[in-house]
C-alpha cells in the first residue's frame, strides 16, 4: 500500500531560516513524495552591513527561490514583514492562520521560545498561537479549517536556558548533506556577506570559487549547526539507525510541541524521513 503524501510546514522568521532548520529533511521527504513549503515571516531586509533594505529584500527573495528550486520544494513564501519588525500581533497571527489552512499541513515546524533573535522568539510565540486557532470556524471565516488539527514541532538550536530542546525525533542528513550545502549557496547575501562580517570573518568571493570550495566553505562554517545537533542527539540517532548512528555526521532534530495534535512518541519519530 502507498504511503500517505504529507504535507510538511515550514515557518522561521527570514528567508533561510527553515534552510537551516529543515533543509535535509525536507530534501528526503521531497524525494519519497510528500509535499513541503518554506514560509519566511519577514523579508530578511536588514540582514547587510551595506545593501539599501528594498534591494535586498527583492535579493533575498531571489535567493529564496533558487533554493526552493535546489530542492524542489513546493513553495518558498516570503511573507511582508520587514526583518527586525516581527512582533505576535493579531494582524500578524491571521496571516499565519490563512498561510497554514492553505496549505494543509500535517506538520508545522518553527523556532523554539528561547531562540537568540527577537525575531526568531516573536515567530515560535505567534506560530504557537495558531496552534488552536487553526481549527476555530468563526476565527478568520474567509478561510476554511484543516480536516485535522496539524502536529506543532520545534526544530534544533543550541540554547539550554530554560531548558535544552528534546530530541524527540531525529534524522541523519549526511546522506543529502550536499544538496543542503547548495541550498544554503542560493543564500549568497547571508552566508557569503552578511554573516561573515557580523561574525567577523573574512568575507569570501563565492564568484572566485569553485562549487567543491563553496561547498567546503558553507560545511566549515555553517554544517557545524548539524554535527552538534548530532552528538546532543547520539542516543536517538543510536536507537533509530542502530550501530550506524555511531558514525553520524549531521542531523537535524525536533520536539514535539505541547500545543497542536499529539500524536504517540513513535507516530512522531515516523513523520521524519530515514
Amino acid at each position: 500500500m502507498a504511503e500517505m503524501v504529507r504535507n510538511y510546514l515550514v515557518i522561521g522568521a527570514h528567508p533561510d531560516d527553515p534552510d537551516l532548520l529543515f533543509g535535509g529533511c525536507a530534501v528526503k521527504l521531497l524525494k519519497a513524495g510528500h509535499r513541503v513549503k518554506f514560509v519566511s515571516v519577514s523579508s530578511g531586509d536588514c540582514g547587510h552591513y551595506a545593501m539599501e533594505p528594498a534591494a535586498l529584500a527583492l535579493r533575498r527573495h531571489r535567493e529564496a527561490q533558487e533554493s526552493a528550486k535546489v530542492a524542489g520544494l513546493t513553495g518558498y513564501e516570503i511573507l511582508d514583514v520587514p526583518d527586525c519588525h516581527v512582533v505576535c500581533t493579531l494582524e500578524l497571527r491571521e496571516k499565519l492562520i490563512r498561510v497554514i489552512r492553505d496549505f494543509e499541513p500535517d506538520v508545522v515546524i518553527s523556532h523554539r521560545l528561547c531562540d537568540y533573535h527577537a525575531d526568531h522568539r516573536a515567530t515560535a510565540q505567534c506560530v504557537m498561537d495558531c496552534a488552536y486557532l487553526v481549527r476555530v470556524p468563526m476565527y478568520c471565516a474567509d478561510t476554511p479549517i484543516p480536516r485535522k488539527d496539524p502536529v506543532f514541532a520545534y526544530g534544533y538550536d543550541a540554547f539550554t536556558d530554560p531548558r535544552p530542546i528534546r530530541a524527540d525525533a531525529v534524522t541523519e542528513i549526511d546522506s543529502v548533506a550536499e544538496t543542503k550545502l547548495r541550498m544554503l549557496d542560493c543564500h549568497r547575501s547571508q552566508f557569503y556577506e552578511w554573516l561573515p562580517w557580523n561574525m567577523g570573518l573574512e568575507a569570501p568571493d563565492p564568484g572566485r570559487m569553485s562549487r567543491q570550495e563553496r561547498q567546503e566553505y558553507l560545511d566549515r562554517h555553517w554544517g557545524g549547526r548539524d554535527r552538534q545537533a548530532a552528538e546532543f542527539a547520539r542516543e536517538a540517532l543510536r536507537e533509530r539507525y542502530g550501530a550506524r548512528g555511531d558514525e553520524i555526521r549531521g542531523a537535524e532534530l525536533f520536539e514535539l510541541s505541547p500545543y497542536g495534535a499529539q500524536p504517540a512518541p513513535a507516530e512522531f519519530r515516523a513523520l521524519f524521513p530515514d
